[in-house]
C-alpha cells in the first residue's frame, strides 16, 4: 500500500534475531555489544552490463580509483589515490588525508542516485543508469570549483565520454570536506550512477563504471593544463 511505503520503521522496531534465549546465550556464541554486522549480499550480474550487491557506496568509488591507477602509466604530477573512512558519518577520513596531503586539487569518486525507478519523478532524480557518469555542479556541502569543473567536461566532450551534470544534491561528498583545507583547495566530484543506495541491494552499470574510470584517466592526465 501506499502509505505503507511511506511508513518509515524506527530503530527502537528493529531488531537482529541470531537464535539466542538470553543474554548469556548471546555471550556464549560470541556476540558482544558494539559488534558489527553486514549484510549477506552476494555480488550478482543480471542482464548485460549491470550488477547488483551492497556497499557499492563507496565500494564502486574504491574500484574506479584502483583501476584509475592500474592505467595511468605516466603523468606530469603527484597522484595520491585515497580510499577514505567514516565518509558516511561526517568525512572524518578525508578530512585527516586532506590535511595530510593538501593537494592543490582534489577529486572525490563516489556514487549517486540513479532516480529512473518507477515512483521517482526526474525532477526530484534526475540521474539515470547508462548514460555516463555524473558531474556535479553543487550539492549540500560543495560548490565544484569552475575550473574543477570545467576540466572535467572539457575531458569528458574531447574524448567522447557521456556523462551528466547533477545539482542540488540533498546529500554531499568527501569533496566538501577536501575543498575547505586549510586555505581551500579547488575540488570537484565524478559519481557512479546507482540504484538504491544504501540498501543491500544496489545496482549499477558496469558501462556507467568503466566510462567514468575513462573520465578519471583522461581528467588526471590533464589536471596540469589546469592548474
Amino acid at each position: 500500500k501506499e502509505e505503507e511505503r511511506k511508513k518509515v520503521i524506527k530503530y527502537d522496531s528493529l531488531f537482529i534475531d541470531i537464535g539466542a534465549k538470553s543474554k548469556e546465550e548471546a555471550k556464549k556464541m560470541g556476540v558482544n555489544i558494539g559488534d558489527t554486522i553486514g549484510f549477506d549480499t552476494k555480488f550478482v550480474k543480471v542482464g548485460r552490463d549491470t550488477v547488483i550487491g551492497k556497499a557499492f557506496d563507496d565500494r564502486a568509488g574504491c574500484a574506479t580509483m584502483i583501476e584509475t591507477m592500474r592505467r595511468l602509466k605516466k603523468t606530469d604530477c603527484t597522484v595520491y589515490a585515497v580510499g577514505t573512512v567514516q565518509e558516511e558519518v561526517g568525512l572524518r577520513g578525508a578530512t585527516t588525508a586532506a590535511f595530510g596531503i593538501y593537494p592543490d586539487v582534489g577529486i572525490a569518486i563516489d556514487v549517486t542516485v540513479a532516480g529512473d525507478v518507477p515512483g521517482v519523478k526526474e525532477v526530484e532524480a534526475p540521474i539515470k543508469m547508462r548514460e555516463g557518469p555524473s558531474l556535479t555542479i553543487a550539492d549540500y556541502g560543495l560548490i565544484t570549483h569552475p575550473k574543477v569543473l570545467r576540466l572535467l567536461v572539457d575531458v569528458a566532450e574531447e574524448n567522447k565520454i557521456p556523462y551528466q551534470l547533477e545539482t542540488g544534491l540533498a546529500g554531499t561528498t568527501d569533496a566538501a570536506r577536501i575543498s575547505l583545507t586549510r586555505e581551500g583547495v579547488p575540488s570537484g566530484v565524478i559519481s557512479i550512477p546507482t540504484r538504491y543506495i544504501h540498501s543491500p541491494v544496489s545496482m549499477l552499470s558496469l558501462k556507467d563504471l568503466e566510462n567514468t574510470v575513462k573520465l578519471t584517466v583522461a581528467a588526471v592526465k590533464k589536471i596540469p593544463k589546469y592548474f
